[in-house]
């Protein structure tokens, strides 16, 4: 009697983070990722597949760090002097890139400029396309001016096949569009699933990182935002970095969350034209070009993207509501930290704003998120509360705590240096970091202890908007410095 193989035992895996369970289970029961969606019927992989792939080796003798050199191999630059800014200098040999943003965002577009980059360098370039076919990125790349000489396209979706034709062609960059798309024979959920992109991701990290070329990996995001696929997939690359954009705006911003061979944090600045994405230098210069100087509710406050300070343009907007619960709009800032602010500028400064719409957003169609920004919000709040223009030529650096203080922001020396850059002629700041700070030539610092203080350095007496029916609000009166 011949006894019947056992089929393989079903798991159930995490979509987040790829965690396995024996069981089915209506959570992630990991504590790393604690995620509440329910765990996917899957199967595990057979055990040959983990024995699959390229093996180097010098790769499996162990080496002394002191004896390992990497004068060999520099790093690849690019014509981007925002995407070097991003990558940390350029792309490092045998690094996985993960370039991730929402459909439509231009990550297509980026990979083949960069392509275009390498192989204006006399250096080989395989573009895999899983989602287009070639004649789709031929009319992109006539878009873009580059007749696609030196770059060889490959559309396949099966992962082996890639890593054949990869160890075939011999490029000097390696971009596969996209890694949801790609899938291993030998594993049977279908493609864009946890254990394929898994999978697919750890043999093309493999090889290349024992032939030492580097490869840009494409993944879309989910609605949430985060990386189709599972996490695990974040963790095998050596950067990560997510390109966003603003809805209507022609600017995109490439973020760089994870870096292994340079800071992370780091923002690169681009435009999209109709010749594809074009460097954006000097961001505070051009998002103040098109700045009214006499503009009621707006105030200008110096941000740190990464390493880099980019001056931005605060607006605000109040407006008497007509409903019972007005409405709170913000774009570009946190909305619960736009609700904090209304608040404390309520309760502590005597803004009347129970009774006023507001809405709130950065020029540009960027994003703020460091506290160093609370300041400016307030102050365009009480200019379009009061219809007062701030000077034109003032900026404000502060983070507003609950009982109404200023407090100081990292670097701020850093900061006075590029308001001073652009020509500014005075600053609002904390008057904790007065004595440490050294001002650049032609910056007034107006340091201010409370946000009365601010109001009424920037806006006059300031008790005009405390005032309801002739009657002074007596919280304004016990914090007004006089």
């Amino acid at each position: 009697m011949v006894r019947q193989s056992r089929s393989p035992k079903l798991v159930f895996i995490c979509k987040e983070c790829g965690h396995e369970s024996a069981k089915w289970m209506g959570f992630c029961p990991s504590p790393v990722c604690g995620s509440g969606l329910p765990l996917v019927e899957s199967r595990p992989l057979p055990p040959t597949s983990s024995k699959q792939g390229w093996t180097d080796p010098q790769s499996t003798t162990v080496q002394e760090l002191a004896q390992v050199s990497h004068e060999s191999h520099p790093r690849v630059e690019l014509s981007s002097g925002e995407l070097n800014r991003v990558l940390g200098g350029g792309l490092v040999p045998g690094s996985v890139v993960l370039l991730a943003g929402e459909p439509g965002v231009g990550k297509s577009t980026l990979l083949l400029q960069i392509a275009q980059a390498v192989a204006t360098q006399n250096q080989k370039v395989l573009y895999v396309s899983g989602e287009e076919s070639a004649q789709q990125l031929k009319i992109r790349s006539e878009r873009l001016g580059f007749p696609g000489k030196g770059v060889y396209l490959f559309s396949e979706t099966d992962v082996d096949l890639v890593v054949n034709q990869l160890e075939e062609t011999k490029p000097a960059l390696g971009i596969v569009d996209s890694i949801q798309t790609l899938y291993c024979q030998d594993t049977t959920s279908g493609p864009g699933s946890v254990a394929q992109v898994r999978e697919a991701g750890l043999r093309l990290m493999r090889w290349a990182k024992q032939r030492h070329v580097p490869l840009l990996l494409a993944g879309h995001l989910t609605k949430d935002g985060s990386v189709a696929g599972p996490r695990v997939l974040e963790h095998m690359v050596d950067v990560v970095a997510y390109m966003e954009s603003q809805e209507f705006s022609d600017y995109r911003i490439l973020r760089s969350t994870k870096n292994r061979f340079g800071p992370t944090s780091e923002v690169g600045v681009f435009e999209m034209t109709g010749l594809g994405l074009v460097d954006v230098a000097d961001p505070s210069k051009a998002l103040l070009s098109q700045r009214y100087e006499q503009a009621v509710g707006t105030a200008l406050v110096p941000v740190l993207e990464g390493s880099r300070p980019m001056l931005m343009e605060i607006q605000a907007l109040t407006s008497p509501s007509q409903l019972p619960v007005p409405r709170r709009v913000a774009n570009g800032v946190d909305h619960n930290r736009l609700l904090m602010l209304a608040a404390v500028a309520s309760r502590r400064a005597g803004l009347e704003l129970g009774n006023q719409d507001i809405i709130v957003s950065v020029a540009g169609g960027f994003r703020v998120s460091e506290p160093a920004a609370d300041l400016a919000i307030v102050l365009a709040l009480a200019s379009s509360m009061r219809n007062q223009a701030l000077d034109s030529r003032l900026a404000a650096i502060g983070e507003v705590g609950l009982s109404g203080e200023i407090r100081s922001v990292p670097q701020a020396q850093r900061r006075l240096a590029e308001i001073a850059r652009l020509g500014l002629s005075s600053c609002l700041v904390s008057e904790n970091v007065v004595d440490g700070l050294s001002a650049p030539l032609g910056i007034r610092l107006i340091p201010v202890r409370t946000l009365p203080q601010a109001f009424q350095a920037v806006l006059g007496n300031g008790r005009a908007a405390a005032k309801e029916d002739g009657a002074e609000s007596e919280l304004y009166q016990s914090l007004d410095p006089e």
